[in-house]
């Protein structure tokens, strides 16, 4: 199917809202678009424009009838069904290939429904939404997703002048965002994911040089917990041929309750597709926490290091290195493709150097030991006499991952 022959998906309570959705319809329309309205809301529909597919079939595609939502009333479970209901409908339409764009508008429960349902299209496609919400941390429902997010401003209750021009500059934007035809590709012989800190920049970019001149391209993921979690989505829907993860800081803010932490899941990925994968225990020495007031009342009496006003890192202890490194042995231990765990044991992050803040050798040794404790014989355990930033680390880790790379290809 090609791009003209796609529609502009339209989520959205038009029970509630119809006249201003009516009015975002008819503006995508104008510019020549095609259009396909799905309505998520449960107390009735509109009059203003005919509706592609009804609040009846949304909530039938989640098992429910849309007469027992009304007969409820029950708000939270309301948005909950056609969330549900809405993202089903989406992943069909996208398996149809009909969709080359979404929007959706709301105040709480139209955010919520809306970007619930754009979290089954996939990366690419473009989804915007404009919201009330805007201002708020919405990480939660937004996830791994390239979702805009638009500030309404006023509450999404009607046409008024500021809601006529915001609306207007909304369909203008997914229109225009729909029709972008990627001039970005980068020809390559495959594509390598990398995570990456502040802490360990001078070794990822070194790898990215190294791996660039062989011809591959490298897409690199900042380890802030959505960075991780993003990192491994991709890695699940096969867009990397290998994965060197440099910074698996991720595991210690998982661990100790740390802003940065990707989940459970973290470092899971590349095991479960089959894909070779490099790992290091970059900046295991640190637990990312906020302003220094923010940092739990447990840990008061541990040591701390300012990286920026609202970046407070705690270094790992003895225990929680040798935890640690145990997790991180146990999830490659599973994976059937060539795995490596490179140890640079003159430290693993920038501060973690010789004369640096966090340089503890005999921590950093608790975490080496568990890993070799604790790793299969199958996972290869390099032990490198360097420091993560030096240039002969990075030549090794490169080195180490292509050998992996040509060893799967035979």
């Amino acid at each position: 199917m090609s791009a003209i022959d796609k529609s502009i998906l339209i989520l959205g309570c038009f029970d509630t809202k119809g006249e201003i959705f009516s009015y975002l319809r008819k503006r995508i329309l104008e510019q020549g678009e095609r259009v396909i309205t799905v309505n998520t809301g449960v107390m009735g529909t509109t009059d203003y424009f005919p509706v592609d597919i009804e609040s009846d079939v949304v909530a039938m595609e989640a098992g429910f009838s849309i007469a027992d939502l009304r007969k409820e009333a029950n708000r939270g479970q309301a948005i909950d069904i056609m969330s549900t209901g809405a993202a089903n409908i989406v992943s069909k339409l996208i398996a149809k290939k009909g969709v080359k764009a979404a929007i959706g508008m709301g105040g709480g429960g139209g955010t919520y429904i809306a970007l619930f349902a754009m979290q089954e299209i996939p990366m690419g496609i473009p989804k915007l939404c404009l919201t009330t919400l805007a201002a708020k941390d919405l990480s939660r429902q937004i996830g791994h997703k390239d979702i805009t997010l638009m500030s309404s401003v006023v509450d999404v209750a009607g046409l008024n002048s500021i809601s006529k021009l915001l609306v207007e500059q909304a369909a203008a934007a997914i229109c225009a965002m729909a029709n972008v035809h990627s001039s970005a590709r980068v020809s390559s012989i495959g594509t390598i994911a990398i995570s990456m800190f502040g802490n360990t920049t001078t070794c990822v970019d070194r790898c990215t040089e190294l791996l660039n001149k062989n011809g591959y391209e490298v897409l690199a993921f900042h380890a802030t917990g959505v960075g991780g979690t993003t990192m491994e989505a991709l890695i699940r829907e096969g867009c990397f041929d290998a994965v060197l993860d440099i910074t698996t800081t991720e595991l210690a803010d998982n661990l100790c309750g740390g802003i940065c932490s990707a989940g459970p899941d973290r470092l899971n990925a590349a095991t479960e597709r089959g894909i070779p994968q490099v790992v290091v225990p970059g900046c295991l020495d640190m637990v990312n926490f906020a302003h220094p007031d923010t940092v739990p009342i447990q840990y008061k009496n541990r040591e701390f290091y300012s990286w920026s006003p609202d970046v407070t890192l705690m270094r790992t202890d003895k225990e929680e290195n040798r935890i640690l490194g145990k997790q991180l042995a146990q999830k490659l231990n599973k994976s059937a493709a060539p795995t490596s765990i490179v140890l640079p044991l003159k430290g693993i992050s920038q501060i973690d150097a010789e004369g640096g803040v966090f340089y503890r050798p005999e921590i950093n040794q608790v975490l080496f030991d568990s890993i070799k404790n604790n790793a299969a014989q199958a996972v290869d355990v390099k032990e490198v006499d360097a420091h993560i930033n030096d240039y002969a680390f990075s030549e090794i880790l490169v080195k180490t991952l292509l050998e992996m790379i040509q060893r799967t290809k035979i």
